[in-house]
């Protein structure tokens, strides 16, 4: 590579940086249409109502906290013409996953911080739950491939050139 040569996208930090906007916009989703509209749960239901709404709050500074971090990351690598978007799209996918994956087993299921909802028969939800994680997984799974031969396709053009 010469020194004009612009810089090569790197997918892992793409899909870093995308994980974390997946991960903070799934929590969003489970805090804004579980804990708010619906009002099944809040992130803690282990202690006073005036504990379960500060963990809701909590939760929603952490998830914000990711999807900001994650954006500065993707709109830095946008800028600098490193950002390998396919490989973008499969982090987001994975971190969404890995999220949705994380409540389901270790905070229902480990720790019973909460359960998606109560006076009713756990395992429907508990399989749609842990459902809607792996198809995302899945999804990102499939598609991370595919991004990395996207890019080592570029690079292998960009040093024939």
């Amino acid at each position: 590579m010469t020194a004009d040569a612009p810089p090569l996208p790197v997918p892992r930090r793409s899909a870093g940086a995308a994980a974390l906007v997946g991960a903070g916009v799934m929590a969003a989703v489970d805090e804004i249409v579980f804990h708010q509209i619906l009002a099944w749960h809040h992130f803690y239901d282990r202690g006073t109502p005036d504990v379960a709404l500060l963990s809701d709050g909590l939760l929603h500074a952490a998830e914000l906290v990711a999807v900001v971090a994650g954006l500065f990351l993707l709109l830095d690598q946008r800028r600098r013409g490193v950002l390998a978007v396919r490989a973008a799209w499969a982090g987001f996918l994975l971190g969404a996953g890995a999220f949705q994956l994380f409540d389901a087993l270790v905070d229902h299921k480990l720790l019973r911080v909460h359960q998606i909802r109560y006076g009713v028969d756990l395992l429907p939800y508990d399989v749609a739950w842990t459902a809607s994680a792996v198809v995302l997984l899945a999804a990102g799974a499939a598609l991370w491939p595919r991004a990395r031969r996207q890019t080592a396709r570029e690079a292998a053009q960009d040093a024939s050139t």
